[in-house]
């Protein structure tokens, strides 16, 4: 087998990684592989070819995944911030820095505690911020 077949298949071992993962970690490496690939049919020394592939990746993940998961941010954006920001709820299962539920609206969310309290059950807290379907939430001062 050719070193730029080699390289191909490598590159499709990493793009089916990809698919299992979908965290843009192994597409860096895919790519890296096929650019890497084209390289070879020019250069065929390994070392050449290895440090070519880990340049690729090196730029893959300091350039393109920034700019990928950069617009995904502003693509993503809800109305989230008007229904519950600022909005108080009620604590339904102690609130602590890693786990919790609060509801609003008849609705149910995870909850964290922004400042690293403990917030028992009963209690009404403030919804500060939310990531994803997490609220994180502070106490309310009674």
């Amino acid at each position: 087998m050719l070193i730029w077949q080699l390289l191909c298949v490598v590159g499709i071992i990493f793009i089916i990684l990809e698919i299992f993962t979908p965290s843009m970690f192994f597409l860096n490496f895919a790519l890296a592989s096929f650019l890497t690939a084209i390289v070879s049919l020019f250069i065929s020394k390994i070392i050449f070819l290895a440090t070519i592939f880990f340049i690729l990746s090196f730029l893959s993940f300091a350039f393109l995944r920034p700019m990928i998961f950069g617009r995904s941010k502003k693509e993503t954006e809800t109305g989230i911030n008007d229904k519950y920001i600022g909005k108080v709820a009620k604590v339904i299962e102690e609130v602590s820095e890693f786990r919790g539920v609060i509801a609003i609206y008849g609705e149910r969310w995870e909850a964290r505690s922004s400042d690293k309290t403990i917030i028992p059950k009963d209690e009404e807290v403030k919804i500060i911020k939310n990531e994803s379907i997490i609220m994180f939430v502070e106490k309310l001062n009674n």
